[in-house]
């Protein structure tokens, strides 16, 4: 027995245990698996399972049905796939600062042209195909100084009439003289300025002056266009030739035929644009050769804002010059006396503490974003503005070239390009398409004409660009301007901000900032310009008048007012469209990534001064890879194909500072040539083949 009993008593333990498990009426051990326990709920067991305790004894349910129950339990509840738009963002700080007084301007005078001393064909021109009755301020101080033959450097804020300022004295002029100007005489007058847009736009202006005077040829130069119809044109003869830096000098050194003999006015427009895009050297070369033709002419630089390198042009083109500064004649009048003496002494300190016209019914707004929040809340900016508002014209600047292309395509996709079911009672504004158009610098020539155009002329629309249309552009009923990457400087922002509330009219702008840069606003007071805070959770309350952003439930009630909980819930949604589309495909996850890293670039070229407010180390990558419709923050971003990249990873040879400084200069000289192609192509090519064995020697 003793020997036999070690066996049983080894074995004892697990028959113990079997006979725990079974009934006592011996069943086998299915009531464990049948019962509801903690494992069972885990493994998503339905409510039915779980009131069924009283229920006959059941089968073990198959693993393969409890997956498909739990699909099914998934479905019948919304599924949001992608991360909470509304946690772990920074907390929006609040703005404490004193209302500043804007130096404003008085736009239009009670003075008509007919008081001044000009043609009556030409006045009849002015009234009938500009519809212009009276001056504005700037016309009244500048065109009798133009008419005495006198230089003349003019500031004036933008959308004043600074084109009609010197475009009437010169036709004025030329129409006047004693000998008939011939087509084949050449230029009689010479207009710079920077961009293509504003050369067309200057043109037309011109060309509209010029209509009862049909013996004066105006003409047109800028990059893009063909250098042979251009050459043949020229042979022709213009009389006044408006034309960028660049292309100019690519004519001076390249075509035979063109000469300055006659040339009597010399005008540079947007002066200090011409010399921030790297064209000084461009516009001493003109000065050079026009000095050679012709020694004594009438020389006019005209500029929104007056910079150090403006008052070096000033000095070395103007003789004599008269200063026109209508908001310098305001401050005058607003400032006491002893005030105007303190600061005499600091007026050559212009550049710092400079204070900017803006016009008197431009309403300026801030809203302080998330990075994570800015795609959605910029969609929802502009559904509530040009989609459920009537007549709205919106500009959106951007910092590069890759954001307009990406971002163009996104809002085109998923705003514009799904159309809504019509409803009743909300047929009206939803039936309201909205029109998507792009400019940039790396666009064809042909194809930035039509846009600009038109741009133009429509009466509502969305116009994404760089800073290729911030300066001198024309663009009527623009009634927002939104900027979504902060300007470098003020004087870039009145430029953008210039662009609405022009000879006039009212206009708004918007200018989106996130909590790491509300420096900013205290940087924009200090210049005399005062921003008002919009609230973002107001802008997203736009989506609720849109129900394709509605988040589906059975059996809820339909919303009345502005819940803030489904106004989340709908940005989610719109969020979730967004992050759809760009990974719907590698191309499109590709295109984020290059616009993202374009974004990243422009922020470190953010000037010293401004590094305490826009560093980019103060950027969540997560964050802010939200706002170009990626999930998560890439990786690698230096490995994607974009120009240069594979330059910044190799390391530089050593070479000496100052080849490495002179290298510098013309690679960033080259990069603004190219944005705003300003006819310098083959010059760039050339230094571009010199550098190539160079490059190889690099190590690696």
């Amino acid at each position: 027995m003793a020997a036999g009993a070690g066996p049983r008593g080894i074995g004892a333990q697990p028959g113990a245990l079997k006979r725990k498990l079974q009934s006592p009426r011996g069943n086998p051990p299915e009531k464990r698996q049948r019962k509801p326990s903690l494992n069972t709920f885990r493994k998503g067991a339905t409510e039915a399972d779980r009131r069924g305790k009283g229920n006959p004894p059941q089968k073990p349910v198959p693993k393969k049905q409890l997956t498909d129950n739990r699909n099914e339990s998934q479905k019948s509840r919304p599924f949001i796939k992608t991360s909470s738009l509304f946690k772990n963002n920074p907390d929006i700080p609040e703005i404490h600062r004193k209302a500043v007084q804007q130096v404003q301007e008085n736009v239009f005078t009670t003075d008509s042209f007919s008081q001044l001393d000009l043609h009556p064909h030409l006045i009849s021109t002015i009234n009938t195909v500009l519809n212009i009755s009276s001056m504005t301020s700037v016309q009244k101080q500048t065109i009798p100084v133009l008419l005495q033959g006198r230089d003349a450097l003019v500031r004036s804020q933008t959308g004043s009439g600074k084109t009609l300022a010197y475009g009437i004295p010169l036709v004025q002029s030329l129409q006047g003289m004693e000998s008939k100007i011939q087509r084949s005489d050449g230029p009689y007058a010479l207009v710079l300025v920077p961009t293509r847009e504003l050369a067309l736009q200057s043109f037309d202006t011109i060309q509209k002056l010029l209509k009862p005077f049909t013996w004066i040829v105006p003409g047109v130069l800028m990059g893009g266009e063909k250098r042979k119809s251009e050459k043949a044109r020229l042979r022709k003869g213009i009389n006044i030739l408006i034309s960028t830096p660049g292309r100019l000098v690519d004519h001076i050194k390249s075509t035979e035929c063109i000469h300055f003999h006659h040339t009597q006015w010399l005008i540079i427009d947007e002066a200090d644009r011409i010399l921030d895009l790297g064209f000084e050297k461009d516009v001493a070369v003109i000065l050079n050769t026009l000095n050679a033709h012709r020694e004594t002419r009438q020389n006019v630089l005209l500029s929104a804002t007056l910079t150090e390198g403006v008052t070096r042009l000033a000095d070395i083109s103007l003789n004599d010059p008269v200063s026109i500064s209508i908001a310098d004649e305001i401050q005058k009048v607003l400032k006491p006396a002893s005030q105007k003496d303190r600061e005499a002494s600091s007026s050559s300190n212009c550049t710092e503490q400079e204070n900017f016209a803006v016009p008197e019914k431009l309403k300026q707004y801030f809203v302080m974003v998330p990075s994570k929040l800015r795609l959605v809340t910029l969609a929802a900016f502009i559904l509530g503005k040009c989609k459920f508002e009537k007549h709205h014209k919106m500009i959106i600047f951007f910092s590069s070239c890759e954001q307009v292309e990406f971002y163009y395509d996104l809002l085109v996709k998923v705003l514009a390009g799904e159309p809504e079911l019509e409803q009743p009672g909300h047929s009206s504004p939803s039936s309201v398409s909205l029109q998507f158009l792009r400019l940039h610098g790396d666009m064809e020539q042909e194809e930035r004409t039509e846009v600009f155009q038109e741009f133009l002329k429509s009466k509502t629309g969305v116009l994404l660009c760089t800073d290729v249309a911030a300066r001198g552009l024309d663009l009527p009923q623009v009634t927002w301007i939104v900027q979504c990457n902060a300007p470098a400087s003020p004087a870039e922002y009145i430029h953008r901000i210039g662009r609405t509330a022009r000879i006039g009219c009212h206009g708004n702008s918007l200018l989106v900032l996130a909590p790491s840069e509300a420096g900013y606003v205290s940087l924009l007071a200090s210049h005399k310009i005062n921003v008002s805070e919009m609230k973002m959770e107001k802008v997203l309350t736009s989506l609720m008048k849109d129900d394709r952003f509605k988040l589906h439930r059975p059996g809820r009630k339909k919303s009345c007012g502005t819940n803030p909980q489904e106004v989340r819930e709908r940005a989610t949604v719109l969020q979730t469209k967004f992050e759809n589309h760009v990974h719907s495909s590698e191309g499109m996850v590709r295109w984020a990534k290059k616009a993202l890293q374009s974004f990243l670039c422009a922020y470190t070229t953010y000037p010293r001064n401004l590094k305490h407010i826009f560093h980019i180390k103060s950027l969540h990558l997560g964050h802010v890879a939200k706002s170009f419709g990626l999930r998560d923050a890439p990786q690698n971003l230096t490995a994607l194909p974009t120009a240069g990249s594979k330059k910044k990873t190799k390391p530089r040879p050593k070479r000496s500072d100052l080849l490495k400084k002179t290298h510098g200069k013309r690679r960033l000289a080259e990069i603004l040539r190219s944005e705003y192609s300003s006819g310098m192509d083959t010059k760039v090519r050339r230094k571009k083949k010199r550098r190539k064995p160079g490059n190889q020697q690099i190590p690696t």
